[in-house]
């Protein structure tokens, strides 16, 4: 396993990927995730990459207040069906009712930030993981392309 001490991606190490940490602030909780970025064993990152990166932490306060939109409104679109499946007795651990985004800091966790590899369009690629109660098995995902949310989803939206 290759380790760098990248200039703007800090301590990362290369199994297949690289991967460090990433400080996040989401629902009001400070949280340490792993960050992820797509790129060869030599440790050479696409500018692109670099540039979504640098525009995410420059800009981070307001992509996260998308970000927990984005997801408040996905919630509201599904959580009555998981209620359903899940029945009456877990329905209110699983997918409770709630009325603000704040309430979801109880029910998603971050658990990824990638970097994503560089299509021939150019679009800089961001993919946000998270752990729910409502989605165990799938879990939830948020792209980002060019620092704006374009779907909320299962992980493999950005897998």
């Amino acid at each position: 396993m290759a380790n760098l001490n990248h200039e703007l991606f800090g301590e990362i190490s290369y199994d297949l990927y690289w991967s460090g940490q990433q400080k996040m602030k989401i629902f009001g909780k400070e949280k340490v995730i792993i960050l992820s970025i797509d790129g060869n064993e030599e440790g050479e990152f696409h500018d692109v990459q670099k540039e979504a990166y640098t525009n995410l932490v420059e800009n981070i306060d307001d992509i996260i207040t998308k970000v927990e939109e984005a997801i408040f409104d996905y919630y509201q679109e599904v959580y009555k069906d998981y209620r359903e499946m899940v029945g009456e007795d877990e329905s209110d651990n699983i997918a409770p009712i709630i009325e603000n985004k704040e309430e979801l800091g109880h029910l998603v966790e971050p658990t990824q930030l990638i970097i994503r590899r560089v299509r021939k369009n150019g679009v800089r690629r961001i993919g946000l993981l998270f752990n729910c109660t409502w989605e165990i098995e799938h879990g939830l995902a948020v792209k980002i392309e060019d620092e704006k949310i374009v779907e909320v989803g299962f992980q493999d939206i950005v897998l």
